[in-house]
Order: structure tokens, then sequence, then C-alpha cells
């Protein structure tokens, strides 16, 4: 029986129905995902996301990128409440950048690890409560799918095929089981689902 307060690692990636999280313009193509995450489906995504979640745990790309974008909408008292709620706990939370280069966090609340992902998961759950969360770093999360250390999935499928760009499910992975815990449709067609992993 596993112990009911052992922290879940959860993470959070849109794809698109060819399983890709960008286009074939490259890391920066987002074109057939931008349309589809800013519905009321994928805000209350997110929020459910984040909602049992004390960690983030990102990259360094990401980790510079939400510096860039989520401060300025947790400040904008105009900006959609579920936006605004994300972009506080973001800021407010304990943050785990993974870097190899970075020598000081770019955050405050935030430190920087140079350690392989599975050992950092490893020292994250043996300390604290609540979920540790990967939003977007699909270098993170594709580690924690090498290795097998995700408990739940958090994904938007949008209902467009890229035809080209990066993959989230690499041939290679270890073969697992994942039973549907939310699922959830929206008027553009984009589908929000909650999968845990079946241990």
């Amino acid at each position: 029986m596993t112990n009911p307060n052992t922290r879940k690692v959860t993470a959070n990636l849109s794809l698109t129905l060819d399983g890709r999280y960008n286009g074939p313009g490259g890391p920066g193509d987002l074109s057939a995902i931008i349309p589809y995450v800013t519905t009321d489906v994928a805000r209350d995504h997110m929020t459910r996301m984040r909602e049992n979640a004390t960690t983030a745990l990102l990259g360094r790309v990401n980790a510079e990128g939400f510096l860039g974008f989520w401060p300025s909408v947790a400040a904008d008292e105009n900006a959609d409440p579920r936006d605004r709620g994300y972009a506080k706990w973001l800021v407010d939370t304990e943050k785990v950048v993974l870097s190899t280069t970075l020598t000081e966090a770019p955050w405050e609340r935030a430190r920087i690890v140079n350690a392989p992902v599975a050992d950092v998961v490893a020292d994250l759950k043996a300390t604290g409560t609540g979920d540790i969360l990967v939003n977007s770093s699909t270098s993170v999360i594709k580690a924690l799918l090498a290795e097998d250390l995700l408990d739940r999935l958090y994904l938007l499928i949008c209902p467009e095929i890229a035809g080209g760009g990066d993959r989230l499910f690499e041939d290679g992975l270890p073969g697992t089981k994942w039973t549907l815990a939310h699922h959830e449709t929206g008027k553009l067609g984009e589908t929000a689902v909650v999968y845990d992993r079946a241990r």
C-alpha cells in the first residue's frame, strides 16, 4: 500500500493530434496550440493542475521564459482570474530550476540544481508535501517519462495536425499504463485530460 502523503510528480503540456508540442517551424512555432490555451477548458485545466502543487520543477529555458511573462500577469488586475491565479502561484511557490549553465536563480524563491532529474525528484519527494508540477518544460517531462517517474499527466489536446515538430512521446520509452482521472472538451474541440499512472 502506498503512503497517502507521498508527493506526486505531475506534468502539464499542450499537444496537437499528432502528438507535437510545437510545429515544423521549431520551438517558437505554436500556431496549432495558441488558439486553444486561452479557452475556458484550458484555463480551468491550468487551475486544476496547480491546486495541490507546492513546488514547480522547471528547465532553464522555461524558467527564463516564464520570468518574462507570468510576473506581469500576476500584477495585472484585468487578467483572467485563472491566469492570474496561476501566475501568483508560480511567483510565490518554491521553484527548482534544472540547469547545467545557470549560476544564479532567475527568480525569487528559486534555486538552481545541476543534477540528474531522477535524483532531484527523489530529494523533493523525501522532503516537503504537495505535488511537484512540471509545467511545459519538455526536457524535464521527457526525462521523467524515460525514468517512469511521472504520477500524473495533464494534457490539453488541440484539434490540429501540425505535420512536423517535436513529439513528447518518443520511441524507446518504457511501456506504462495510465487511468483517466478527468476529461473535458471545449467549444473549439480542445480536450483537457488528466491521466494517473497505474502502478
